[in-house]
């Protein structure tokens, strides 16, 4: 009785021992919950640097983007002065059209001029349409030259399912875009003019004696949030693309056709959430930070140090970091002379076996050759280096 009584025991010690080893083993895996359910009829949300998709629903839904639209009037205005086809001093004539233009406005008055930075404000700000209308005809002379050069930009950036008829996002039935075209071009726009970009994070702009609120109420609810644009209109709904950053980590959301203003802000703000919750962005490898020395046949050095052409971001879960490898890929054997930067392979990250990120690599300093003598006996070496690997293999 007594043994069976102690065997109990033991039993009952194994199993709890047991319990507490699986409930850690539960505990340390990666738990995310389903990205949460939005009033809004498609939506997305990517990390900038990186790319990656956190949480999409039928973002490739072609919707009119409303006055999301000046988002890629902005990009083409910084693109344009970046190529100096136009100034941020030009004085822009305003004609008839532009003052007329309905909507939200900036309030230009016909046979005025106005600063073309102005009219950037008064586009990104304001959301003025006839500031759009304005940016247009001085860029291309006219609203329908304009939107030809759009579809030029669409294009090149693959917006394959953006389709423009006018720069300020009046309503039109061939006048759409998507949740990821929308994002893709954002993140263009961030990216290559963060000068211009900055203009988003403004909270107002006056202009003649008339003071106007950025419609995007996010900016006053979070400091992390620094643009980008809101849209409405009675087919479109209610639409905003946002990006807010905290730390290496920059989110974009776009949300489209919510049912209200308060609605669409509480969409955008949800995804944004669930974002920076549970996922972050970290630098992984540095741009020329020295990751291996490889061997070098017929240099004054024997070895040069390898590293990756740029900086390698992730966006992942926390815990998932320590389960990246890192793989180099040599185009061949390295012979000298070498310059520094020379690429001469790659570096791949895999998570699981999956390829997520790669870059060139390069050489970390020069290597001079030898004189011929010395390169004829590296060679001579090499040779034999290759015919032993071969038979290894």
């Amino acid at each position: 009785m007594k043994k069976r009584k102690n065997f109990l025991n033991l039993l009952h010690i194994y199993i709890a021992i047991f319990l507490v080893i699986q409930s850690a083993s539960l505990f340390s895996e990666v738990f995310i919950p389903e990205p949460p359910s939005l009033n809004a009829s498609s939506y997305i949300l990517i990390e900038a640097n990186t790319g990656k998709v956190i949480a999409e629903k039928d973002a490739d839904l072609q919707i009119e983007p409303a006055s999301l639209t000046k988002i890629m009037t902005g990009y083409i205005a910084a693109d344009q002065a970046s190529r100096g086809f136009v100034n941020q001093e030009d004085k822009v004539y305003i004609s008839v059209n532009c003052w007329k233009k309905g909507g939200s406005k900036m309030y230009i008055r016909e046979g005025t001029y106005v600063l073309f930075s102005d009219l950037i404000k008064g586009m990104v700000i304001q959301s003025g349409n006839d500031a759009s209308c304005a940016i247009a005809e001085h860029i291309a002379g006219s609203e329908e030259g304009f939107v030809q050069l759009m579809m030029k930009y669409a294009s090149e950036m693959e917006l394959n399912d953006t389709n423009y008829t006018n720069p300020h996002g009046w309503p039109d039935e061939n006048h759409y875009s998507t949740a990821r075209d929308l994002a893709k071009l954002s993140q263009r726009l961030i990216s290559n003019f963060p000068d211009h970009y900055s203009l988003y994070r403004e909270k107002w702009f006056t202009y003649s004696d008339i003071k106007q609120r950025n419609r995007n109420s996010l900016l006053w609810q979070d400091e992390s949030v620094d643009g980008i644009k809101t849209g409405h209109t009675e087919n479109a709904g209610y639409c905003l693309v946002s990006s807010a950053k905290k730390n290496d980590t920059r989110f974009i959301a776009v949300t489209l056709n919510s049912s209200s203003e308060r609605t669409r802000i509480t969409d955008n703000r949800r995804v944004l959430d669930y974002g920076f919750r549970y996922f972050v962005t970290k630098i992984i490898l540095a741009a020329d930070e020295t990751l291996q020395t490889e061997t070098v046949w017929g240099g004054e050095k024997e070895v040069v140090g390898l590293a990756p052409s740029s900086d390698i971001f992730l966006t992942l879960t926390p815990k998932t970091f320590k389960q990246v490898d890192t793989f180099i890929s040599l185009d061949k054997h390295l012979q000298a002379p070498l310059e520094k930067g020379q690429i001469v392979g790659r570096v791949i990250l895999e998570l699981e076996g999956k390829k997520v990120a790669e870059s060139q690599l390069i050489t970390t300093e020069e290597v001079i050759a030898k004189g011929f003598l010395g390169r004829v006996w590296s060679n001579i070496k090499l040779l034999v280096y290759k015919f032993l690997m071969e038979e290894e293999a």
